[in-house]
């Protein structure tokens, strides 16, 4: 999220609440242009039913077709190559509603490039929930991921290139406006609440809303794999993709070899219990990482206090700055509060070189100044039309809600010195409590929630950066998972293998070729990048 939009696109609201955190990533290296629109597909309507405990896999089928290449508008770059193969999987809207509608996965198969691929392919499951496995693919695609097996990109039901698409321009145009507004300002809450109102009883008068949620994804998954006659295959997934992997493990097992999970949320795990506990983690571990540089030990040698105290300073008296805005070329106005300091810090760690950059972003801030911050702010802008909030929404309204008071309790413990204004938002989404009053759908079963329990070999990845799902996570998840491998990446942070590359690839392909005894030989000699300093 945050960092020049040169760098990345963030979606703007979670790391895995946002969409498209990794994915957005390859627009803004391809200098995608922010507020690019893409009209919404419009879904068949289905009468609202919430979907069962397990969507039981049903009547699915497959059929190929030209890759949606570019993948973006206007972006040439963004294209999935030579040897990928597309299609579409047909599967019912919801499950528990079988004369209703159906909705259209968009599928890409990037074939293995060596001359004799391992038999059992690797499946991509993105983050968000709302992000896009297709934009995704190419920066995986050109890591070599598909080298010596075939890795299948699902695009998940409600987003990018699958139709319907379940997109929120409404929120999107929110968002770009509120780098201009207090974060504090009940009006500011109220404008939130009200895009997505507005873009709930859009897409609420042609989809099903409830039945975009992680019980159906799984099915989707599992449906995916008997539709392209696969034996057995393994599941990787990254962030709220983690999570989707896990409850796929727990309710669809048959033909999962192994799992590999990066930067994981657990299922079992709330989101009030989750958010300021992740956030004051990877604080910790960016100031640990400063302090372990000498340069950056000079310029900050108490860089958590100096946040904590900023925090503070921004919350009680907020800075308006006149900046220009790079997609127009205008001035515009930035308010720089509190809650959007502390939640650059945790932003930071979404995709690579915003951890580098926060420490001169705080020492600027600390000069009386703000230039930094602001400029990142509006680089930060999401795109318009992309991020798929009908799923965003249906898994964190519907299946993990976060209450106001909790999330309260679990940010004193976690961040003590943070005023209680900022601990009452939640990081990177802070109207969610009542974004997910206005978006109105029927809790899930309890039964999401269970801890996935299973011999079947994992491999748990976490960045030790990572402000987004902190480390413990993986502690918590491998608990239930007796075959479990657990490695912790020093220069990484939230989705590991794009923060480290080479040495990430090289883990997960040992690990598929022996599970039992992955090498993790290559983690120890990491070390984070050198940070900018001021």
């Amino acid at each position: 999220m945050p960092i020049a939009r040169s760098q990345r696109f963030t979606a703007g609201r979670a790391g895995f609440l946002t969409g498209s955190v990794t994915a957005l990533v390859v627009l803004a290296g391809c200098g995608a242009p922010a507020g690019t629109s893409a009209p919404p597909a419009a879904p068949a309507r289905v009468a609202p039913v919430a979907s069962a405990a397990v969507a039981a896999p049903g009547t699915a089928s497959y059929a190929a077709a030209p890759c949606p290449n570019p993948i973006y508008p206007g972006v040439a770059q963004l294209d999935l190559g030579a040897g990928v193969e597309c299609g579409y999987l047909t599967v019912p809207e919801n499950r528990t509603a079988p004369d209703g509608g159906t909705v259209r996965l968009a599928v890409a198969r990037a074939k293995a490039t060596a001359p004799d691929p391992r038999p059992d392919p690797l499946v991509y499951l993105t983050g968000g929930p709302g992000g896009s496995a297709l934009i995704g693919a190419v920066p995986r695609i050109a890591a070599g991921w598909n080298a010596d097996r075939d890795v299948i990109f699902l695009e998940q039901r409600g987003t990018w290139k699958s139709e319907p698409l379940l997109a929120c321009p409404e929120v999107d145009a929110f968002l770009d406006a509120w780098v201009g507004l207090d974060t504090f300002d009940p009006a500011t809450a109220q404008r939130s609440a009200d895009a997505v109102g507005a873009c709930r009883d859009r897409l609420a008068a042609t989809a099903d809303l409830a039945a975009f949620d992680t019980t159906e994804n799984a099915a989707d998954v599992a449906d995916l794999r008997t539709a392209l006659g696969i034996g057995e295959w393994n599941l990787y997934g990254v962030s709220y993709g983690a999570d989707l992997a896990l409850q796929t493990l727990r309710d669809h097992p048959d033909g999962i070899r192994s799992v590999v999970l990066d930067s994981v949320l657990p299922p079992q795990q709330s989101l009030a219990d989750h958010f300021w506990p992740s956030a004051a983690s990877g604080l910790a571990g960016l100031s640990d990482a400063c302090a372990a540089q000498p340069a950056c030990r000079a310029d900050h040698p108490s860089l958590r206090d100096d946040v904590v105290r900023l925090v503070g300073d921004l919350t009680a008296r907020p800075r308006t700055l006149t900046r220009t805005d790079p997609a127009t070329g205008s001035p515009v106005p930035v308010v720089v509060d509190g809650y959007k300091l502390i939640n650059l810090a945790v932003v930071a760690s979404l995709a690579p070189g915003g951890i580098a950059a926060f420490p001169a972003l705080v020492a600027n801030l600390d000069r009386g100044d703000g230039s930094i911050a602001a400029d990142t702010l509006l680089a930060n802008r999401p795109p318009t039309g992309v991020t798929a909030y009908g799923l965003t929404f249906g898994v964190f309204c519907g299946e993990i809600p976060v209450d106001t008071d909790t999330l309260l309790a679990r940010g004193r413990a976690a961040l003590p010195g943070l005023p209680e204004q900022v601990l009452r938002l939640v990081p990177q989404s802070p109207y969610l409590v009542g974004d997910c009053a206005r978006w109105s759908i029927p809790p899930a079963p309890p039964s999401v929630r269970t801890p996935v329990s299973s011999d079947r070999p994992v491999l748990v990845l976490a960045g030790a950066l990572d402000a987004v799902t902190a480390p413990a996570n993986a502690d918590l998840v491998a608990q239930t998972l007796p075959a479990a491998t657990r490695s912790t990446f020093p220069d990484a942070a939230h989705d590991v293998l794009l923060w480290s590359p080479a040495c990430g690839v090289a883990v997960m392909r040992s690990f598929l070729e022996r599970l039992a005894g992955p090498d993790l030989g290559c983690v120890s000699g990491l070390a984070p990048a050198p940070f900018t300093t001021s």
